[in-house]
């Protein structure tokens, strides 16, 4: 049977699951698991790519991510290959490191969210890493000592994710750290590395039984129909060049393509730079350094301009009646 592509929309929480090519260890000592973790937080922090979760284990990794701007496979090729490159020099070893496909899983954030931080804090536990919840405490590979404040360089979003249990932040660790108890103390959590049908209803039993389902989404129902045809448009509409989208919103707002390559204030045509860069590196998942060289700005310039894009079309809606179509990319 064929393997579905993957759903790889800006937005989405994704479950990400890497393994080392035949099971072979990806970290053979500290050295190697500090470097991964150095090239995830610069590529984090250069995408605007949220973390939630992640473990380091010796043949795999967990990480929970929300990318914001890049796609997913973008970000993953980057981290990739560039710690792939400098484990094989360190290692004197050639070959592929990690598996060809790695796994991602699309998640419904609020049903799951909070359990997935904790299948995945606990993934050292569950791999005989560590023998105990005060080991696991202190385990510097897994994000969960950076969640009781711990870590002395962190990635974790801790913010969006302690405030869930509590306001006050001592309150807050202390519920997550029972919370965490709780899953280690209870042997029969379901396992949320797949998606479908069974993984789905196991953690969110309101899910009806004939409700639409897909292996590559951890939800059901309403959720994986939104996620599907949202995919559908993104993936038909993948294709338009970026020459197209300029053209088509400097005709929808009267403006000659031909400015929009050139430095300017003009009110008009820095509202329109912003809508193309917020379609074309949101909805359609071209690189921010093309849109860059397209819009004769720098990346950083994109990125800007992409979030005032989003409000700009948010904020008026006969801006958004103007454009038309383009606007549902």
């Amino acid at each position: 049977m064929p393997r579905h592509a993957r759903i790889d929309i800006p937005g989405l929480l994704q479950h990400v699951i890497v393994r080392g090519i035949e099971k072979c260890p990806i970290f053979l000592d500290d050295q190697d698991r500090a470097n991964f973790l150095s090239r995830l937080r610069v590529l984090l922090s250069e995408t605007e790519t949220d973390c939630y979760a992640w473990a380091l284990l010796d043949n795999h990794f967990h990480l929970l991510l929300q990318p914001k701007q890049r796609t997913l496979a973008e970000i993953m090729r980057r981290l990739l290959t560039g710690y792939a490159v400098v484990f094989n020099l360190r290692h004197h070893r050639t070959g592929h490191l990690f598996q060809n496909r790695y796994k991602s899983i699309v998640c419904d954030k609020d049903p799951y969210f909070l359990e997935l931080v904790r299948y995945i804090h606990l993934n050292p536990v569950r791999a005989g890493i560590v023998g105990d919840l005060e080991t696991l405490a202190a385990y510097p590979w897994c994000g969960h000592c950076e969640l009781l404040g711990r870590a002395s360089m962190p990635m974790i979003q801790v913010d969006e994710v302690l405030p869930l249990f509590a306001r006050q932040r001592k309150a807050a660790r202390q519920k997550y750290e029972s919370f965490i108890a709780d899953g280690f103390h209870d042997h029969s959590m379901t396992k949320l590395s797949s998606g479908g049908r069974r993984s789905s209803r196991a953690l969110d039993p309101s899910i009806a039984e004939d409700a639409m389902f897909d292996d590559r989404i951890l939800g059901g129902g309403h959720f994986v129909e939104q996620v599907l045809n949202t995919s559908s448009i993104v993936q038909n509409n993948h294709r338009m060049p970026l020459t197209e989208l300029v053209q088509r919103v400097a005709t929808s707002l009267q403006i000659a393509p031909a400015t929009l390559s050139a430095p300017s204030k003009e009110r008009n045509i820095v509202r329109a730079k912003a809508i193309i860069s917020h379609i074309a590196v949101r909805k359609l998942g071209i690189k921010g350094l093309d849109v860059a060289a397209t819009l004769g700005y720098s990346s950083t310039a994109v990125t800007q301009a992409a979030k005032r894009g989003e409000a700009l079309l948010a904020a008026e809606r006969d801006l958004g009646k103007m454009l038309g179509d383009i606007t549902k990319l």
